[in-house]
């Protein structure tokens, strides 16, 4: 079957999902969701189907996220329906993940952002290579860690994922079996015969075999070594108490994540802050349910738009942020979007 840029097809026991939009890194657009969800619909019920595979065509990427680019021409036309239904099919896509019946495994080799860690993170086996590159980069654009990332990194160990979410760092292979958001790890070498071996499988413990015969130890994690630093700097749930503790430390992780703070949007920042503290006590459908809520306000609004604008439409990388500090954005304003 081919859905848009979906490839679905059936290799033994295995459903094989293919991303095929490589020159757009294989981004995500609405077409593509609904070739993932009706794929995924007809093999949770097929007994012919042990486990799903998903991967990314053309050797760049997994999934550089969602389409965002086309969010924001819907909104600027005037669409904002149709903008809310890409999110809304979307976020059900990473519950249907989440909840799909059989195994899910996800080849993670190259770029992985946004909506890449929403068709991967949510399965049961994320496997990734030393060429894996994870974040999360929403504050840049005037957004928020969506795809459930008010749940998977709420969860993260220490503070970790607030200041994945808050930062967009670049994670490598060690750092996503740190937070969490991978499974495994499998060198770059080895994943052709990883692969053969998964699609040979015919059942979950023959595909459990294959990746323990093919795993290593992951790399060491940069970000888990600094988690003490971060655990510290972090602590609070309000922005104005992180901001205090970052400008009281001339440490070079201080420092560093206080310039990216003060350089993404502030919206973006009060907002992700209030997101993951909400998420800590939240399942993963409740989590969806308020950032669908949150995304709606979120992506019709100046931020979101100007974001957009200025990183992957007109690349200037000199969005103009209202408002433009984070001392101006106002707790009310903050509750607003997320409907209170």
């Amino acid at each position: 079957m081919s859905a848009g840029s979906i490839q679905a097809t059936r290799e033994g026991r295995a459903g094989l999902l293919v991303l095929d939009r490589p020159k757009a890194l294989n981004a995500l657009d609405l077409g593509m969701i609904r070739g993932l969800a009706k794929a995924l619909a007809a093999w949770e019920s097929d007994p012919a189907i042990a486990f799903a595979v998903i991967e990314g065509a053309g050797g760049r990427a997994f999934c550089a996220g969602g389409d965002v680019r086309a969010v924001r021409a819907m909104h600027i036309a005037g669409d904002h329906a149709g903008a809310e239904e890409f999110f809304v099919e979307e976020y059900a896509l990473n519950l249907q993940i989440a909840r799909f019946p059989k195994p899910f495994v996800a080849l993670i080799d190259g770029i992985c952002m946004g909506g890449g860690l929403g068709v991967s993170v949510h399965g049961s086996h994320r496997i990734v290579t030393e060429h894996a590159m994870l974040a999360m980069p929403e504050t840049m654009i005037g957004l928020f860690p969506d795809i459930g990332g008010s749940h998977f990194l709420s969860r993260a160990p220490g503070r970790l994922g607030l200041y994945a979410a808050l930062t967009g760092a670049r994670m490598d292979a060690g750092d996503a079996l740190a937070l969490g958001l991978a499974t495994h790890f499998v060198p770059r070498a080895r994943l052709a015969a990883l692969r053969a071996a998964i699609l040979a499988a015919d059942g979950r413990a023959a595909l459990d075999a294959a990746i323990a015969a093919h795993a290593e130890a992951p790399p060491p994690s940069a970000l888990a070594g600094r988690r003490a630093v971060i655990d510290r700097l972090l602590a609070a749930d309000e922005v104005p108490a992180i901001i205090a503790a970052l400008e009281a430390d001339a440490g070079a992780v201080a420092q560093e994540t206080l310039a990216t703070l003060r350089a993404v949007s502030p919206t973006s920042v009060h907002v992700t802050v209030e997101l993951l503290r909400r998420g800590r006590t939240l399942d993963l459908p409740a989590c969806l349910a308020m950032e669908l809520k949150l995304v709606s306000n979120v992506t019709a609004a100046h931020d979101f738009l100007e974001g957009v604008r200025a990183q992957v439409v007109d690349k200037d990388r000199q969005p103009r942020w209202q408002p433009a500090w984070l001392k101006d954005v106002r707790p009310e304003a903050v509750r607003a979007l997320f409907g209170d």
